[in-house]
């Protein structure tokens, strides 16, 4: 009996230090919740984009995506010497060409994307259609959501919008262009459709 109680303390010692100690303990591979992990994507950039001394050039901002949201981003455009960015239909073009353009790499290691892609440009309006108004190479309603919010919001906040801040874009096509705005709500969630804005004539 005294051998028997010996071999079951010898045991219980043993469990207790593999439970304390991790005595021939396997490794598991099941997670630990230690709560949310710190966010990756700070949507913050330095005042001069990560790039150390500032481009010479002419500052635009550009609406990009991170965190699913639109969250502004500055840049600097290159222009022909003796030519300004006084023209909206120039500064339009100018900047699809940077929303079009791929994220440096700061910008994608702060999380930054853009859903706008060829093929899609950007040209005057035609006969008929309110002064200032814009003509997009494809339909405004045919784009992805996140690249139509873009443009509008890019577009919103400078030359190429109209006096009330709103955006007059058409497509390829005969319908007549529309307003578009940018709302906090578009900012916010750009993934949805953004209503349509009032027909122009």
């Amino acid at each position: 009996m005294r051998a028997g109680k010996h071999a079951a303390a010898l045991m219980g010692l043993a469990t207790l230090c593999a439970l304390t100690a991790g005595c021939g303990i396997r490794n598991t591979s099941v997670p630990v919740d230690a709560g949310a992990a710190p966010s990756r994507v700070p949507c913050d950039l330095p005042a001069d984009g990560g790039v150390g001394q500032a481009p010479q050039g002419i500052p635009v901002r550009v609406y990009l995506i991170c965190g699913s949201r639109l969250v502004p981003v500055d840049r600097t455009v290159q222009i022909a010497e003796g030519r300004t960015l006084s023209d909206g239909l120039r500064v339009a073009e100018k900047l699809l060409d940077e929303l079009r353009e791929k994220p440096s790499r700061p910008e994608q290691e702060a999380g930054f994307s853009t859903d706008v892609q060829d093929p899609v440009s950007v040209g005057p309006g035609r006969k008929g259609d309110p002064a200032g108004a814009l003509r997009l190479s494809r339909d405004p309603a045919d784009l992805p959501a996140n690249a139509l919010a873009q443009i509008v919001c890019t577009y919103a906040e400078s030359a190429a919008a109209e006096t009330d801040g709103s955006v007059v874009l058409g497509g390829p096509g005969g319908d007549p262009p529309r307003a578009y705005s940018c709302t906090q709500q578009l900012k916010t969630r750009p993934d949805t459709d953004p209503e349509l804005g009032d027909v122009r004539r």
